[in-house]
């Protein structure tokens, strides 16, 4: 992958995660836990994009404090309620696996396949579906 698709990828992923920073730094107090349960809503996005910048989603693990929560059949929701803090060092987490991915690119790893028991793309693509679902969940959350 030449280095101009990959500033441009980077760019792009990078600006989806500033916007998603900024949803959660500024939710205010009161609507953090309430009935809509923000805090949960801007976790399920930071989980799903960790575990989508593993290229062998077999062997994902999130770090601690997170758990395996979202693969719950049931839908429980984690353990506990995370805070503002926690979930953006969550993200600043991500963003380095993010950056440190995009960059290490080749044509070759670009075409290599991210496969689950319910998707099947190239890495290339499950980048672009990652970063459409992130913007998808911080429209939400703005």
């Amino acid at each position: 992958m030449n280095s101009s698709a990959k500033e441009i990828l980077w760019r792009q992923f990078g600006a989806s995660m500033d916007m998603l920073e900024n949803a959660i730094s500024f939710c205010p107090d009161d609507l953090w836990s309430g009935k809509n349960k923000f805090w949960y809503i801007a976790y399920h996005c930071l989980f799903w994009l960790d575990y989508y910048l593993t290229l062998e989603p077999r062997a994902f693990s999130p770090p601690s404090p997170f758990t395996l929560s979202e693969f719950d059949p049931s839908g429980a929701l984690p353990p506990e309620v995370y805070n503002k803090e926690e979930l953006l060092a969550y993200l600043r987490y991500s963003r380095e696996k993010c950056r440190i991915l995009i960059a290490g690119m080749t044509d070759e790893t670009a075409e290599r396949r991210w496969v689950n028991e319910y998707k099947d793309y190239p890495l290339q693509e499950i980048l672009l579906y990652n970063m459409r679902h992130v913007q998808h969940h911080t429209a939400q959350l703005n």
